[in-house]
């Protein structure tokens, strides 16, 4: 398999492979350019393998001690004396994710590092209960055969949005649905559309969570590309995949020798503190030359280091970057019990209507490590999320608070001793607010030899979360790789604009007489 194949798609007929620019399949022999990745989580990877793979010879900076970025994971031992891997959270691996999957076949083309969960189930206070198993996968039928089965958006619900404030959702196109919608917070759209509140509870604040950003805060231009990813737009479905084991063993001890074997240097504990331009198109990093260079940081990271390196970008650029905002803390907190849960639950539950528990995973339904726990202590593995936490609230009493609403959702939780926990609070998510598109950075910066990738960088194309991370990063790469007369990784997408021509001519039409 080709590097350029390895980004395949998955069972969605109408996915969008991208333009591959022509060029060389490889850097000529004894010609490899110096490249310098800053950041070895999914974007820096990403962006690493590429060049990697084309020949350049990459340098890896990572500061912690520890790969993957945001899905980074370490060991700790338990109260018990057991050995155990913490991490920053669950993360689901949607089936829209064609580049990031395209990665992760480097190390396994199978991806059968990966395992399904049965549904994505929804769980609202009040009792009412959704879910997604067996609604078919492909719009429209996806959109009405969850309408079919839902008790918290039937027919009625459907008959009474305005479908003239609701047609953006048929027709997203980037960066269009930006400058049609990004005016408006997610809350303000769904207010015009008329969405009913149960739903509204139930699903969309459940997704615009899962950018740890309050409804009332996040674009509804973000909210309208990631319905078109997940339901609207792709007939992958809202099922997902997750690991088997921990992160490290399952994805970054093996990509870290797939990089390696392809002569890759891998300097885990190194911070960069700054990069300066050098004259021949060239560029220092800490004092160190190189042809090129990928920053792959978050925000804050990012922040700092543009400040140390006053040589850098120019100043609209220096401006756009200094004004990047983090979405609001969050915590996850692991717990490891002393009794099991009930064998009906679900490996994940998305919540809303329970304090601020956002989603709880029974760890040891899917994960190898917790389940081995599990079976030898007779007991059981959870995590707790709670999203857009208040910067001034008090940690303490969020976390007890967490644990009761656990208690609300599986009663039996309520007296399982806790051998051991573990609390785990960030705030290093990108920010997507009102407004905010147009002063995004994009891969590219002022200087060519020095490009962007991450989760924060505005990339065009209708990619979200780590599947926008792992697309940055390819991207930041083939940039590079342009300059040196390289063709670079091959990208998948879901198709570019709304499915359904009838309803992407009438929002056209409808478009030019109204706004919402």
């Amino acid at each position: 398999m080709t590097p350029a194949a390895a980004a395949r798609r998955g069972r969605d007929r109408r996915a969008e492979a991208l333009p591959v620019a022509a060029g060389l399949a490889r850097v000529p022999a004894g010609c490899a350019p110096r490249v310098a990745v800053v950041g070895g989580g999914i974007a820096g990877l990403a962006a690493a393998t590429a060049l990697a793979e084309r020949g350049a010879a990459v340098v890896l900076y990572e500061r912690r001690a520890v790969l993957g970025g945001r899905l980074a994971g370490w060991p700790t031992t338990l109260a018990d004396g057991s050995a155990a891997t913490m991490c920053r959270g669950f993360h689901a691996f949607f089936r829209q994710y064609y580049n990031l999957r395209g990665l992760l076949r480097r190390i396994d083309p199978a991806l059968r590092m990966l395992t399904a969960l049965p549904d994505y189930p929804l769980w609202h206070g009040s009792g009412l209960r959704d879910g997604f198993a067996g609604v078919p996968r492909t719009p429209p039928w996806s959109a009405l055969g969850f309408v079919a089965r839902s008790p918290s958006f039937g027919w009625r619900d459907l008959a009474g949005l305005d479908p003239v404030a609701a047609l953006p959702l048929f027709d997203v196109r980037l960066p269009w649905i930006h400058e049609r919608l990004d005016a408006l917070s997610a809350a303000e759209f769904l207010d015009a559309v008329r969405f009913p509140a149960a739903a509204r509870h139930l699903a969309f604040e459940v997704f615009s969570r899962s950018f740890f950003t309050d409804p009332g805060e996040l674009s509804a231009a973000e909210l309208a590309v990631m319905f078109h990813i997940y339901f609207l737009g792709s007939s992958e479905g809202l099922l997902f995949d997750v690991v088997r084991e921990p992160f490290p063993y399952a994805l970054w001890d093996p990509l870290r020798r797939y990089l390696e074997g392809h002569g890759a240097q891998v300097r885990p504990g190194a911070a960069v503190e700054s990069v300066r331009p050098l004259d021949g198109g060239r560029v220092a990093v800490d004092g160190e030359a190189y042809d090129g260079v990928v920053l792959a940081l978050d925000t804050a990271g990012l922040h700092t280091l543009v400040a140390n390196s006053p040589g850098l970008g120019d100043p609209g650029w220096r401006e756009r970057i200094a004004a990047l905002r983090t979405a609001p803390p969050f915590l996850v907190s692991r717990l490891w019990l002393g009794a099991p849960v009930d064998p009906g639950r679900p490996g994940f539950l998305g919540t809303s209507g329970y304090g601020p528990l956002d989603n709880v995973s029974v760890v040891s339904r899917w994960e190898g490590e917790a389940r081995r726990w599990a079976a030898a202590t007779g007991g059981s593995v959870l995590e707790l999320h709670a999203y857009a936490v208040g910067p001034g609230a008090d940690r303490a009493a969020v976390e007890r608070r967490l644990r009761a609403e656990l208690a609300r959702v599986y009663p039996e939780t309520r007296d399982a001793p806790v051998v051991d926990v573990r609390h785990e609070w960030r705030a290093d998510c990108p920010a997507f607010p009102v407004g905010g598109y147009r002063d995004r950075p994009t891969v590219r910066t002022p200087d060519p030899a020095v490009v962007l990738a991450g989760d924060l960088v505005r990339t065009d194309l209708p990619v979200a979360l780590m599947e926008r991370a792992a697309t940055s990063g390819f991207l930041a790469a083939n940039a590079l790789l342009a300059r040196w007369g390289v063709s670079g990784q091959r990208l998948w997408t879901v198709p570019r604009h709304g499915r359904t021509a009838v309803l992407r001519g009438v929002h056209r039409l409808a478009g030019k007489r109204h706004r919402p």
